[in-house]
């Protein structure tokens, strides 16, 4: 789909247009339409594996992707990471930067 950009690129550029650091514990996964709007993406459960493994602390995912998590992933990996689930790229700025 032509039209959406992955949310982790846009907060790289944002962050190097504005000088702002982007947390080094976060991962972010996601698709962003034109408007901001954060789709859902496939694939949850082996990212937040990797994660995992990577040891990473925080992890963003779209909101429509919640239950995903809650389905696939085993209960002991959600509980050592702290998931945030949002519709909008205002909310990954607001997470991200430190």
């Amino acid at each position: 789909m032509a039209h959406q950009q992955v949310i982790t690129i846009a907060t790289v550029l944002i962050s190097l247009l504005t000088g702002k650091l982007v947390k080094s514990y976060l991962a972010m996964t996601g698709e962003i339409t034109l408007t901001g709007k954060v789709l859902p993406i496939g694939g949850v459960k082996e990212k937040v594996l990797a994660a995992h493994r990577a040891g990473i602390k925080e992890i963003i995912l779209p909101k429509r992707n919640q239950s995903d998590l809650e389905e696939d992933v085993p209960e002991y990996i959600r509980e050592n990471i702290k998931f945030y689930f949002i519709s909008d790229m205002k909310e990954v700025l607001n997470i991200a930067f430190v």
